[in-house]
């Protein structure tokens, strides 16, 4: 399998390396050369796997000779052990039309971790290999830093640092990154928004002052690695219910667009899924982009669902260089006049081709606490902020009666316990196997909103 960035100009590389490289030397993003494809009778064939055989299963094609299968299939027994419930991801049951997929039972209690447990062995295998260190820096709205911490925390060959912005997560997503003590972890909380730490995050990988001396790798969803991983739980979902003789939609509260564009994957690979829900909160450059084709970033507003709170989304230029054409020069200039103006419009080509499978639904913080208090009234389930914006998008899509639509659940609820109480007046307690959070010692850095004070942070720091 060989990989190419979306931009065209950076080298072809195998899955080892984009695992270990994460952005591309053009800036770019990096993508399968080709889609590898499953028949019908290979995806009825995976009815009835435990989670961890599908996903090795599922991610095969992609890992190529990197990793046999024996060792692949090895790593994910590692790596979906750790999770509370056996299912892994499992499916739950609103009304005869809605479900939710459950991806909040690994070790952070939001979906990142059905990714990054993974990662984090990937990694150390990798590295054990070259014999080589990795310093890993990320940037998180929430979730991705936790769950990225207790991934690499204590592995050998490789350090995080992790950006957060100051004041705009919550305080369980706070303290699950800044309560590990570990060597090889540093939090750093920076004055801006995620979209300032995130554009901050990509400076690193194109300055030759850091890259000259560190290796930098990649945790967020711009790592195709972690893409690759999140695959797997629409085959679980859509095979449960009837797939691939019957299709499902799937509604997926984003505001990144990795999670969601992990569904069109699996989409060109054979899964027949009717339509994926772009649900985004009023930080909505996603629902204007594929509604009218305009990819305009105003300026983040702070909500109840903080890791959705961008607005710019790095994986959409993926879905732009698949749909459009997959010419990477142009797609080149198209995203440099978006760095230089914050704006831009779809072609025909890249709008036409999104909507085949996407559609988008807008939800501010009144349908937010609404989707809330129907599914705890009517369906005695507790929805976390982000989660009740994809319920919200998958009620508001109109679909054919017999297909069942599915609401991707992000978070568990207990990370946004204000926000819960304050749509049902039920406070969610944190799962036993959390242990005392709110009693451990923080430890962070504050650093001031800009480039220069986070470089020179990571190169004074850095192992």
């Amino acid at each position: 399998m060989e990989y190419v960035s979306t931009r065209g100009a950076a080298p072809v590389l195998d899955f080892e390396g984009v695992t270990l490289a994460g952005l591309a030397q053009d800036g770019g993003l990096y993508v399968p050369r080709e889609w590898p494809r499953f028949s019908h009778t290979e995806i009825t064939a995976m009815r009835g796997l435990p989670y961890a055989r599908l996903a090795a299963r599922v991610m095969q094609p992609f890992v190529g000779g990197c990793l046999g299968a024996e060792r692949l299939g090895e790593l994910c027994e590692q790596a979906y052990g750790r999770f509370a419930h056996r299912a892994v991801t499992p499916l739950v049951q609103l009304d005869e039309r809605n479900w939710v997929l459950e991806l909040f039972h690994g070790p952070t209690l939001a979906f990142k971790d059905v990714a990054l447990q993974l990662l984090g062995l990937l990694f150390e295998e990798f590295l054990a290999r070259e014999k080589s260190q990795l310093t890993i820096v990320g940037a998180t709205s929430g979730d991705t830093g936790s769950a990225a911490i207790d991934a690499v925390a204590n592995r050998d060959n490789v350090e995080i640092f992790m950006l957060h912005p100051a004041g705009r997560v919550s305080d369980v997503q706070r303290r699950q990154m800044t309560t590990v003590r570990a060597a090889n972890v540093h939090n750093i909380a920076i004055e801006g928004s995620f979209d300032d730490a995130q554009a901050m995050v990509k400076r690193i990988f194109a300055d030759e002052t850091v890259t000259s001396r560190l290796r930098i790798g990649a945790v967020n969803s711009i790592n195709w690695a972690r893409l690759m991983a999140q695959v797997v739980y629409y085959f679980a979902a859509a095979l449960q219910l009837g797939g691939p003789e019957r299709k499902v939609a799937f509604s997926v509260p984003t505001g990144n667009f990795g999670d969601v564009f992990a569904g069109h994957v699996a989409a060109r690979m054979g899964l027949p899924i009717e339509k994926l829900v772009v649900a985004t909160n009023v930080n909505d450059i996603l629902h204007r982009a594929l509604s009218d084709g305009d990819y305009s970033a105003g300026e983040v507003t702070s909500t109840a669902s903080p890791s959705m709170d961008i607005q710019v989304s790095s994986n959409f230029e993926r879905l732009l260089f698949d749909v459009g054409g997959r010419d990477g020069v142009a797609l080149a200039e198209q995203m440099r006049g978006f760095d230089l103006t914050r704006a831009m419009r779809l072609t025909e080509a890249q709008s036409q081709g999104a909507l085949d499978l996407f559609t988008s639904v807008r939800a501010d913080a009144s349908d937010m606490a609404s989707a809330m208090d129907w599914a705890s009234r009517h369906c005695g389930q507790i929805l976390d902020p982000h989660t009740a914006i994809g319920l919200h998008g998958a009620q508001q899509v109109d679909l054919p009666a017999d297909v069942p639509k599915v609401t991707l659940a992000t978070a568990h609820p207990a990370k946004f316990r204000d926000a819960v109480e304050r749509a049902t007046g039920f406070r969610p307690a944190l799962p036993a196997r959390m242990g005392h959070l709110f009693e451990r010692e923080e430890a962070f850095e504050t650093l001031p909103g800009t480039y220069e004070a986070v470089r020179a942070y990571i190169l004074e720091h850095a192992a």
